[in-house]
């Protein structure tokens, strides 16, 4: 496989994603003992079960733990550290983390005032999240969920279902609980600040090709040149559209429109701006993309408060972007600023 040649012989060639790897079933464990090496003043790895934790653990504080499966670095383990995680805990590539990793990662990081768990709308990580809080409360450890559901595309309103996916706001929702939770925030208090921020952020996502799961050759699907993805998910998941592919000035207003339409956003309010690389996308193209998220917002009179561009919450190697919008006060604001020391994110 790895010797292989650079196309894929078939009706029509698409190029072999090449990938830097020895065994596929070993990615996860061998990138996260090379991320613990590398950042050994901000984190420490457990072994089995597998979490990062902070290298210096915090005192008397609510604990703030989140996860998911590997393939979104440096989403969750890249935000540990002080002003943001006390913990976080992988799964497998796409695949929830299990109860037991979650309770003893939330036992670790317990001062004895209780763990929040910052949980994407994922329906594994939902259950084996609600698991490991049973498993914490016969152990004394209270605990509980603040579940991150931006994902416009999914919204199917009161139709039933699992409901909208959890996607790039989960970064804003641990950066505001990471800094309350040093502030000394109540687990109460803490619940439901971020409960707050999620339901006050939406997000949409566009692919321009899919990624290629380890130690496979091809993306998890195809895209004609002339089209996107519109609304895909981070795990690879397809679009319920296809849209026409055309310049950055008219695909951005088709993401932006919406959420300011799903948030009921007003000329004079302000919102924290996230533009989200999902893998493969250039800095170049982010920025570009921010110059036109901020040309529409500021046309609709909507006040870009804070901004944050760059690759945060990634499908493995997908080219594609999301488009995230934070409804922001003056408290919001202020935790945002708060300082934060973390391998992937620090101010």
């Amino acid at each position: 496989m790895y010797g292989s040649p650079n196309t894929v012989a078939g009706p029509r060639s698409v190029p072999v994603r090449r990938q830097f790897i020895n065994e596929p079933g070993d990615i996860v464990s061998e990138a996260l003992e090379g991320f613990a090496a590398a950042w050994p003043h901000h984190v420490r790895l457990n072994d089995e079960p597998a979490y990062v934790a902070r290298a210096r653990p915090a005192a008397d504080k609510v604990a703030v733990v989140s996860g998911g499966g590997s393939g979104h670095e440096p989403l969750h383990v890249g935000f540990v550290g002080t002003g943001m995680l006390d913990a976080a805990v992988p799964g497998a590539v796409f695949a929830s983390p299990t109860a037991v990793q979650i309770r003893d990662a939330s036992m670790a990081a317990d001062t004895g005032r209780g763990v929040v768990h910052v949980v994407k709308n994922y329906t594994g990580d939902v259950l084996n999240f609600r698991i490991a809080g049973e498993l914490l409360a016969d152990e004394g450890v209270r605990s509980d969920i603040v579940l991150v559901d931006d994902d416009l595309a999914t919204d199917t309103g009161d139709s039933g279902g699992p409901g909208r996916r959890g996607t790039a706001a989960v970064v804003a929702v641990e950066k505001v609980c990471g800094a309350a939770a040093e502030r000394g925030a109540d687990l109460e208090a803490l619940t439901a600040l971020g409960r707050r921020v999620a339901a006050h952020s939406r997000t949409l996502s566009v692919a321009l090709a899919a990624g290629a799961h380890p130690g496979q050759s091809s993306p998890s699907f195809e895209l004609p040149g002339d089209e996107i993805e519109f609304g895909v998910g981070i795990h690879g998941e397809r679009a319920r559209e296809r849209r026409a592919f055309g310049p950055t000035g008219e695909l951005v207003p088709q993401m932006v429109s919406p959420l300011v339409k799903a948030l009921g956003l007003e000329r004079g309010e302000r919102v924290i701006a996230i533009v989200n690389g999902l893998g493969a996308t250039h800095d170049l193209e982010l920025y570009g993309v921010f110059g036109e998220v901020r040309r529409f917002l500021g046309g609709a009179g909507i006040d870009i408060a804070r901004t944050l561009v760059g690759s945060y919450v990634t499908s493995l190697d997908m080219a594609g972007c999301s488009v995230t919008l934070v409804r922001a006060d003056e408290e919001v604001l202020d935790l945002w600023d708060a300082p934060a020391a973390t391998p992937a994110l620090t101010w």
